[in-house]
């Protein structure tokens, strides 16, 4: 390998920013701590970690099963 390479007139990959989008996203304090702490044992940082996770859910298909009520005054009328 070269000791000094010239990135004078390197292009950025016009596909980058197709790859991966950023998003807000609001987490529970355990939910980070959790991901936080598989980031620590794998040398993996957590939101690569969340953003594994999710993409394994979505290509598998999985559903949650989410059932409740809405609280009374919130939400549409």
């Amino acid at each position: 390998m070269r000791k000094h390479y010239d990135f004078s007139k390197a292009k950025r990959n016009p596909y980058a920013r197709r790859l991966k989008r950023q998003v807000t996203i609001r987490l529970d304090q355990d939910t980070i701590r959790y991901f936080k702490g598989l980031a620590e044992e794998t040398g993996i940082r957590y939101q690569t970690l969340i953003n594994l996770y999710l993409r394994e859910c979505a290509s598998s298909g999985k559903r949650l099963s989410v059932s409740w009520r809405p609280v009374a005054g919130r939400g549409a009328a």
